[in-house]
């Protein structure tokens, strides 16, 4: 692996300096991956006929949505390893989102015995953090990494990753029956890209990352600041309300 480089520090940034743009990107990813589960709740108690497992138009999305969060995970490590983040605080953030991941597992498992989540988001987010982390030195081979990362999983599959202990590593043959399924790869590219470039916008165009962003969009970097307690919360919280609406409603 590369050994991290610190390379033109942010002048007076610590490693408790927030990136408010950055903030309210994840934050409006946020925003949009609850739209799009509060859609599927209703699907899941019948309150619409939509299908989210075949339809282009939820898939898509879906696949946008993720990309996103990665892209927005990446960028932070970019910064974090800019500013000179220590190993304590990164595992204390990355236990954090480990035991989340289980969690959800837990609860998936009661909701979806059939289809559980074995390695959705959360769960390659806890691996890739790792790898990000320790190649964060790569410099300008990052984006080369992401270019192969994404490209892998479509030149390499066998019958060996279909299973749940082995789908994480992405090189299925098929899309295992699961709730959400996020492998390494080719996830772990997009990450790379957003690393990738958050040290290049630092390096050279910093104010386009650290900028302060409009009034109107202060509501998403505040949300984008606590963006792992609103994932394991917006469910169970959309769940319950719907959930009463329907004992409620007319049979």
């Amino acid at each position: 692996m590369w050994p991290v480089r610190y390379r033109r520090p942010m002048p007076g940034a610590s490693s408790s300096t927030r990136f408010d743009r950055l903030d309210a990107l994840r934050g409006a990813a946020i925003v949009w991956m609850a739209i799009f589960h509060f859609c599927f709740d209703l699907a899941w108690l019948h309150f619409t006929r939509e299908n989210f497992y075949a339809d282009p138009f939820w898939t898509v999305q879906r696949s946008a949505i993720v990309t996103l969060f990665v892209l927005c995970a990446g960028m932070g490590q970019g910064v974090a390893t800019r500013q000179g983040q220590e190993w304590p605080r990164f595992w204390r953030r990355w236990a954090q989102i480990a035991a989340c991941a289980l969690l959800v597992t837990a609860g998936s498992a009661l909701a979806f015995p059939r289809s559980y989540i074995s390695f959705g988001i959360l769960h390659g987010l806890a691996v890739m953090l790792i790898v990000a982390r320790l190649t964060a030195g790569a410099g300008r081979w990052l984006w080369l990494l992401g270019a192969l990362g994404i490209v892998l999983p479509q030149l390499m599959q066998h019958v060996f990753f279909d299973t749940r202990g082995t789908n994480w590593f992405g090189f299925t043959t098929r899309k295992p029956v699961t709730e959400d399924y996020a492998p390494v790869f080719p996830w772990i590219g997009v990450m790379w890209w957003g690393m990738a470039a958050a040290q290049w916008l630092l390096d050279r165009h910093p104010t386009l990352l650290a900028g302060a962003v409009p009034r109107a969009l202060q509501p998403l970097s505040v949300l984008g600041r606590w963006s792992l307690s609103f994932y394991m919360l917006h469910q169970p919280v959309l769940i319950g309300v719907l959930m009463a609406v329907a004992m409620l409603r007319p049979a």
